[in-house]
């Protein structure tokens, strides 16, 4: 299964440079690296970058993220991804970028 992260340009810039990334601040505060399901993701980008654009989408394999990737219970009961480690640019299988168009983001074809 896919599983989403959202980041706002400078992060994923900075990620791509140091290799690794602990999150954004979001996740820093919370311990852990929030991941949306392809069912989940248009309201995470509608609830946390409703106005944001120049953002970037990356996708990973939920499996090879290991024990440290948990399901647990998040926005109104259902189950979220949550990655309890250091996300490694190996970790990635694609990044594209999440453009804001006229009625909310413009997801990548597939995604959904």
């Amino acid at each position: 299964m896919v599983i989403y992260k959202i980041f706002l340009r400078p992060e994923w810039d900075a990620f791509r440079a140091a290799g690794q990334t602990a999150g954004a601040p979001i996740d820093l505060a919370d311990g852990y690296i929030h991941f949306s399901a392809a069912p989940q993701l248009a309201e995470t980008a509608a609830k946390y970058f409703g106005d944001l654009s120049d953002l970037v989408l990356v996708a990973c394999e939920a499996d090879r993220l290991g024990a440290a990737l948990k399901w647990e219970a998040s926005r109104g009961g259902a189950m979220f991804p949550h990655l309890y480690r250091s996300l490694l640019l190996t970790d990635v299988l694609w990044d594209k970028s999440l453009p804001l168009g006229h009625s909310g983001h413009i997801f990548p074809e597939g995604v959904f």
